[in-house]
């Protein structure tokens, strides 16, 4: 397989999921083995952020990356989007740290993404297969990485709110059926923590049709799947994952989210790192 970029910039307008801020977000083609790059254009010499494990610096209710004096946060959708649709490389053009929640999940940068169309690049893509395991563990839950030939999520949620209680998905990231099944799952939230949650500067541009708002006994949103929850925890995993380009690997998880994604890549990337210096 060859890399691919865009074939042409494409650009998109909204506001952040957390911040609440207005924010335009541009998609632009990108040179061979540059990876996934953010851009600041609002700040003093628009500095760049690179998407890598390593400058993962904060994991509160989303996927934060600083370098070079400036920070991205929640791009985990986007990330999401491009490891689905194969992007290997990409400079992504912001005028805010936060992308824009769309559709709270990552079907509208799936679209955009196909709007643009795909450039084949002359490089090979880089594929990175595990050849041990890695793990992260606390009490009940746990992320787990193992060799396998593909890339495989297999993820089980239990939470106590009566109208969710255990859900189990386990999907084949090779195949097209993940742009159905997992890019249009929405993230979830609870009316008790949303004043909590807006009190600390968090979920300032949420709405009940970006984020599915699960009341004391009922859903306030109108789900797109039975399951959504598990699905965006997954679109979750696979955005925070992909910080390590494309990988070889089945990946189990149990109660798992952001914190732990940034630990288990952080794990991968350190032995990667020392195992191209030997």
């Amino acid at each position: 397989m060859k890399q691919q970029t865009l074939a042409q910039a494409i650009e998109y307008s909204g506001i952040g999921l957390h911040s609440g801020q207005p924010v335009n977000l541009r998609l632009v083609p990108a040179p061979q083995d540059s990876g996934i790059v953010f851009k600041r254009t609002d700040l003093p010499e628009q500095p760049t952020i690179r998407a890598l494990p390593e400058l993962v610096t904060s994991t509160v209710r989303a996927t934060t990356l600083s370098e070079h004096g400036a920070e991205v946060f929640t791009v985990e959708h986007l990330l999401a989007a491009l490891s689905m649709m194969q992007v290997d490389n990409c400079l992504v053009e912001m005028s805010s740290p936060e992308p824009p929640v769309a559709d709270g999940s990552a079907a509208v940068y799936v679209d955009l993404i196909q709007q643009a169309g795909l450039a084949k690049q002359a490089a090979e893509r880089r594929v990175y297969a595990l050849d041990r395991s890695f793990s992260v563990y606390k009490d009940d839950i746990y992320l787990i990485a193992l060799p396998y030939d593909g890339y495989r999520i297999s993820f089980t949620s239990i939470n106590p709110h009566p109208l969710l209680g255990t859900q189990y998905f386990d999907i084949d990231l090779d195949k097209d059926e993940v742009l159905q099944e997992i890019a249009p799952a929405r993230t979830v939230a609870f009316e008790e923590e949303i004043a909590y949650m807006q009190k600390h500067g968090l979920g300032l541009g949420g709405t009940l049709e970006n984020v599915v708002v699960f009341g004391q006994d009922k859903i306030l949103s109108v789900p797109r799947f039975a399951d959504e929850l598990i699905r965006h925890k997954i679109l979750d995993v696979i955005g925070d994952l992909y910080l390590l380009g494309s990988i070889k690997a089945h990946i189990i998880a149990m109660k798992s989210g952001h914190a732990f994604n940034s630990n288990l890549s952080k794990q991968i990337q350190a032995y990667r790192l020392k195992g191209e210096q030997q």
